[in-house]
């Protein structure tokens, strides 16, 4: 969002697959109830907001902006769980599916689990692949950003544990 209030435009970085299934996912179940989380994790210059961005893109990929619901003031998983729970106020029988980038999964189900917000998950953008592609000269650099986004989901499932934001260490599915 930073980018984007400097630019004065929608700029997608990263994880755009995150917004493009969910417009998919809004297509395709034209019934369906759309909340988007993101505030921002600043802690200071904290005026702009991942979610404000995220609606324009929505409307601009023909998702009609009364069927959003935008929670813009969470500054992390655990209140993106808590907000969106709040402002869903899921009732018994609903189904919701959580949008996420695959590698941040497991942290989300438990924020979410641990608030009571029962979802299931839906990932999407995926960065790893099944071959040894790393191995290659021209992928090494990829490679290496690839582990600092696992270090960082691994800190933050570690964290979460044993801070109470997740009861478990790895949540995985249920059922």
């Amino acid at each position: 969002s930073d980018v984007s209030a400097a630019r004065g435009t929608t700029v997608i970085r990263s994880a755009a697959d995150r917004i493009v299934a969910a417009a998919a996912l809004a297509r395709k179940y034209p019934n369906a109830r759309i909340v988007f989380t993101g505030g921002t994790a600043n802690l200071i210059w904290g005026d702009t907001r991942e979610a404000d961005y995220a609606a324009m893109v929505f409307e601009r990929l023909g998702i009609e902006k009364s069927r959003l619901t935008i929670e813009r003031d969470s500054r992390n998983t655990f209140e993106n769980a808590e907000f969106s729970k709040s402002l869903a106020a899921p009732k018994p029988g609903e189904r919701w599916l959580l949008v996420t980038s695959a590698q941040h999964m497991p942290r989300a189900m438990g924020c979410f689990r641990q608030v009571g917000f029962p979802v299931e998950a839906y990932p999407v953008d995926w960065h790893s692949t099944p071959r040894w592609r790393w191995l290659q000269p021209t992928e090494f650099g990829r490679a290496l950003a690839t582990v600092d986004d696992a270090v960082h989901e691994w800190v933050g499932l570690i964290v979460y544990r044993l801070t109470g934001r997740a009861s478990e260490l790895l949540p995985g599915p249920r059922g």
